[in-house]
């Protein structure tokens, strides 16, 4: 069987061995996708609104979440039309749509004494009678170095162009204005160590299956640009460096919304123009990962289930259960007729066979067995089932994982004290309920749902080379990185 290995984007310093190793068998699973409905095009960067989600898109439609991973249809907002975006600036929500229109609300549930739309004044448009862009799919960006509110809007036809808008009003400032992209839409800018960064669709859309869309970028010290490719290249001329294209069964992914939800976890939102295990439908909403490399976004991977080595990347060993280990193919004995020093080079040689659990588990402990870390043998103690629990939610752009012994219903699971134990049967409760999350270096963390009697949020964490426990999440840490390595 052909074996890939996808790098991980981890800096020298972090890992030199990141890596995400996949087979070819792999890549045919289905992705994880959000559950609920999801049907939606141009959705507006997600916004988060007394402990629920929402997002609005083109034609009115809009979704909520009470987790980020199970939607539904929520409610229209008062006004209407391609590709509107939203951000909160103070106690009020932002929403504009095409052509220069906003509205405002305190609230973005119906439910809340605070929800009403309020009408604003027109914001951008076209500037005179030959001005040659059309003003819609709006991106809205508020800069947290100076504070200032910025738009970008335009399409195809035409420029992107960049306006300043009063945070307080939502109006436009002056009548200045700036072009900084051809040949593409639906854009945002985002701020990353000293950069500006242009994010926007490029290619043909709303074609299903048959579309072109992918999302490219560029970056700038001016938030007014120009902006600039990795080859050097102006996207006044073209440029765009690629951030997210088609992959397996989903195509033409468009309008980026960034998610900073801090401590190195950044995703953003999207909609895939099509995808095909849900009948080529036109529009899916959809949460991916952030990750940086060399200083440029790069999207990432939803957690794919399947057996691991839970790979610590401070020490390089692996998460286990505390038993005693079987050598895979029977020690030195096992080893002749290997290639090895006691069975000569050069001759034929004989595959050892996996660890068949059934086989080596009958001497381990029937009750709560605790958890370690050692080198990695390829032994049955060491390979981990992770799939995700059924009925169990989510949390934004992922589901809860179930986190088992390979070939067992043994489960990792969270203790009293935010220490860890494997308990002989998985059960669904919270304490087994397992967050992973991929960091912006391409690396993960991996959190219980909760702990019994705390409330505070820990992260699995490698203490030395033997031993694992529950720690307050450090995103400066290597110990709580962690690679999943297809045993």
């Amino acid at each position: 069987m052909k074996v890939i290995r996808i790098l991980t984007n981890a800096p020298a310093g972090i890992a030199q061995s990141c890596f995400f190793t996949i087979t070819f068998l792999s890549l045919l699973t289905p992705a994880l996708a959000l559950e609920g409905q999801v049907g939606i095009h141009d959705p507006s960067t997600i916004m988060k609104c007394d402990g629920k989600y929402y997002t609005y898109g083109t034609g009115g439609t809009a979704l909520v979440s009470d987790d980020g991973w199970v939607w539904r249809a929520g409610t229209r907002a008062t006004r209407t039309g391609a590709a509107p975006d939203v951000i909160q600036i103070g106690d009020r929500y932002l929403q504009y749509i095409s052509h220069g229109t906003f509205i405002w609300s305190k609230s973005l549930d119906p439910e809340s004494p605070d929800y009403q739309w309020h009408d604003g004044k027109n914001a951008f448009g076209m500037e005179g009678e030959n001005d040659f862009m059309n003003p819609i799919d709006p991106g809205l960006f508020l800069d947290p170095t100076t504070g200032k509110l910025w738009v970008v809007y335009g399409s195809y036809f035409g420029y992107l162009r960049v306006v300043e808008l009063d945070p307080d009003t939502g109006e436009r400032v002056d009548d200045k204005s700036y072009n900084v992209a051809v040949n593409c839409e639906a854009a945002t800018i985002i701020h990353h160590e000293g950069y500006y960064y242009l994010l926007a669709t490029h290619g043909s859309c709303c074609a299903g299956s048959n579309s072109g869309y992918n999302i490219r970028v560029g970056r700038s010290k001016n938030v007014t640009g120009p902006y600039i490719d990795n080859m050097d290249i102006d996207m006044m001329l073209g440029g765009g460096k690629l951030v997210c294209g088609s992959r397996t069964r989903l195509i033409g992914p468009g309008h980026f919304g960034l998610i900073d939800e801090g401590d190195g976890v950044q995703k953003f939102s999207l909609h895939w123009e099509a995808d095909l295990d849900r009948s080529g439908s036109f529009g899916i909403l959809d949460i991916l990962p952030l990750l940086w490399k060399d200083g440029w976004p790069v999207a990432g991977q939803h957690f794919k289930a399947g057996v691991y080595e839970i790979e610590s990347v401070r020490t390089g060993s692996a998460l286990e259960i505390a038993v005693e280990g079987v050598p895979v193919g029977g020690g030195r004995g096992g080893a002749r007729g290997l290639g090895g020093r006691r069975g000569g080079g050069g001759g034929a040689t004989t595959v050892v066979p996996d660890q068949d659990v059934a086989e080596v588990s009958v001497n381990w402990p029937k009750g709560d067995i605790d958890i370690r870390m050692a080198i990695y043998m390829c032994q049955a103690q060491q390979k981990w089932s992770v799939t995700p629990a059924e009925g169990a939610g989510g949390y934004l752009g992922g589901p809860y994982f179930k986190i088992t012994i390979a070939g067992t219903d043994r489960a990792l699971a969270a203790i009293e004290g935010g220490e860890l134990v494997s308990v002989p049967e998985f059960t669904g409760a919270p304490e087994q309920l397992w967050r992973i999350d991929q960091l912006t270096d391409g690396t993960w963390r991996i959190m219980p749902k909760s702990i019994p009697n705390t409330d505070e949020k820990m992260a699995l964490s490698a203490i030395g080379h033997s031993f694992a426990t529950l720690e307050k999440y450090d995103p400066d840490s290597e110990k709580q990185r962690w690679i999943f390595n297809l045993p």
